[in-house]
């Protein structure tokens, strides 16, 4: 059983996937390939002087993977409670387990309703439905959270970078009993 799960591997996803992978945590990212950030060209990315978002979701991908996150491109079908986490359903019959599931699937909330998550009104233009998480990323179903824009993020990848490592840090707390924060030091030769 994975200790976090990350569905959808844009900005929101994989720096949660980042975030958790590095904290330690065992992580899955699970990725359809489908990221609305993939059609983008980004120029008000903080440290970015311009990306293509293909170049921006894989270096993301990587990143995630350097520390450890595991990486599966598949459709994930459904997410069901079960003891003490929830299953997960993705691609030809393959199904995961993870103690916690981030879903950060960008203006997609189905596999958040079918699994009994509540959502709400979205306010960013053309995003008529987000998930109903509160501040921390929690939602009405413990152990499911959302980051992002399907949480009610706006759309820009520097945000929902920044709620996909807020929602994991968070996540990551709530695992270690305590308040967990990452300081990365500049190492000198």
């Amino acid at each position: 059983m994975y200790d976090i799960a990350i569905i959808g591997a844009g900005p929101a996803g994989a720096s949660a996937a980042l975030f958790a992978a590095k904290a330690g945590k065992s992580t899955l990212l699970l990725d359809n390939d489908k990221s609305m950030t993939k059609r983008a060209w980004i120029e008000n990315h903080y440290g970015v002087e311009g990306i293509t978002g293909p170049d921006m979701v894989e270096l993301g991908k990587k990143q995630a993977a350097h520390f450890g996150a595991e990486l599966v491109t598949a459709q994930v079908t459904d997410i069901s409670k079960s003891g003490d986490g929830f299953v997960i359903a993705a691609g030809e019959n393959a199904t995961y387990e993870a103690k916690h599931v981030i879903l950060a699937t960008g203006v997609l909330v189905e596999l958040a309703e079918k699994a009994g998550v509540a959502t709400k009104p979205g306010t960013e233009p053309r995003i008529k439905t987000v998930i109903d998480a509160d501040a921390a990323g929690k939602t009405n179903v413990p152990g499911f959270w959302a980051a992002g824009t399907c949480a009610g993020a706006s759309v820009h990848t520097i945000i929902t970078a920044g709620d996909g490592a807020k929602v994991a840090i968070n996540v990551i707390s709530e695992l270690n009993g305590e308040r967990y924060v990452d300081h990365d030091i500049l190492k000198t030769n």
